[in-house]
């Protein structure tokens, strides 16, 4: 499981007659993050399908905030009245782990065959790999164990090696996230690809797309972190942009592989990843005294989460636990970004729903503008259709 660290590391003992150093500004980010979401409350992992989703709505401070200070947004989300339907059951996660052990069972023989299929089919296969232990204390030690274990797989060149679980680092809004892909390999060329398993099926050679769409964007981050590692090396060794999605095969537990092309995710991510706004900025702005530990009433909770801007589309029902409660203040505000994105970028400087009617019956708007001249051919046309009455189509005019 993913790890994201935003706890205070504990003070070292002063030493008599010695001034202590200045607090650095990443250590006071790290202790503001830990008042946002409580001095008492353990931080919440912020994992790559989180970080995914993350990128995909960068306007967002308020998901920007809760993720980065490591708030556990489920319980937040129970604690507000709005419970989330967002997860995986425990009956998929069983299933899934049970999967994972098969494909890795035997020191990765099998999860290393199919990737050679998948990304190396003409070169000679693996008949044995090195698995080196990534074990380390804390997300800070296994990072940069895994990138020891990846500097040594480049120096010894012509062998396979297969990073179980590694842990990679990646910049979000000025904070640090650990992510941990479920395999890394290194080929014998020294190039790195992602091994993602997951235990949708694979039927007939292809899967659900929007599983698959999922699956590719969680990838693409892990990506992106391993870009980061490999940018370090001296002669850095090249991350292959398709990764390896490792399935069920039909309706069997006999498990295959595919390489899906992440080079588009990957770009998408990485500029709405720098898109962000950083932390710093979003925690500067908030009142002081502000905090979204889960355990407080839930009136100053709702407050707390008042006082930072969400940015609420459809599209979030599936990808945050928040949704729910953002969706009922969105409706209450009668904003357009309750009708999705598209419908939002189409209606311009109109912004509320009852700005769109007003416009579309004539009673406000600027007829030169091309949203309310849309809007009021729209309403012409469907009171036409309707059969309305001469007066009603005038109106519309």
């Amino acid at each position: 499981m993913s790890d994201f660290h935003g706890s205070v590391s504990p003070p070292s003992p002063r030493e008599p007659g010695r001034t202590p150093p200045p607090r650095t500004r990443a250590t006071g980010l790290r202790q503001r993050l830990a008042e946002l979401r409580g001095p008492e409350v353990a931080a919440r992992a912020l994992d790559a399908r989180a970080l995914a989703a993350l990128a995909a709505n960068p306007g967002c401070r308020r998901r920007a905030i809760l993720d980065g200070a490591g708030v556990n947004k489920a319980a937040l989300a129970s604690a507000l009245g709005s419970p989330s339907a967002f997860g995986q059951s425990q009956f998929a996660l069983t299933r899934g782990n049970a999967f994972e052990a098969k494909v890795k069972a035997d020191g990765g023989a099998e999860l290393l065959r199919l990737v050679h299929r998948a990304l190396a089919p003409g070169t000679e296969p693996p008949h044995e790999a090195s698995v080196p232990d990534l074990s380390a204390i804390g997300p800070e030690g296994r990072t940069a164990r895994t990138a020891l274990a990846l500097r040594e797989a480049v120096e010894a060149p012509g062998t396979w090696t297969l990073l179980d679980h590694p842990m990679l680092a990646l910049d979000v809004a000025g904070s640090p996230a650990f992510l941990e892909p479920d395999a890394v390999v290194v080929h014998p060329d020294g190039s790195w690809s992602v091994v993602e398993i997951k235990s949708f099926p694979m039927l007939d050679g292809s899967a659900d797309p929007a599983k698959v769409g999922a699956a590719a964007r969680q990838a693409a981050v892990y990506v992106l972190a391993l870009e980061e590692v490999a940018a370090r090396l001296e002669a850095p060794p090249r991350v292959h942009h398709r990764v390896v999605l490792v399935c069920p095969k039909d309706f069997s537990n006999q498990p295959t592989a595919s390489a899906v092309d992440v080079r588009k995710q990957r770009a998408v991510t990485r500029r709405q990843l720098a898109r962000l706004t950083r932390l710093e900025e979003i925690a500067d702005a908030l009142p002081e005294g502000v905090c979204f530990s889960p355990e407080l009433p839930a009136e100053e909770l709702a407050a707390a989460v008042a006082c930072v801007p969400a940015t609420y589309a459809p599209e979030c029902l599936s990808a945050c636990e928040l949704a729910f409660h953002c969706r009922d203040r969105a409706r209450a505000a009668d904003v357009v970004t309750t009708l999705g994105r598209p419908v939002r970028a189409e209606l311009g400087a109109l912004t509320t729903v009852t700005d769109v009617l007003a416009a579309a019956r004539g009673e406000s708007g600027d007829p030169d503008d091309p949203a309310v001249a849309a809007l009021r051919r729209a309403a012409r046309l469907r009171a036409e259709a309707l059969g309305g009455t001469r007066a009603e189509v005038a109106v519309c005019r």
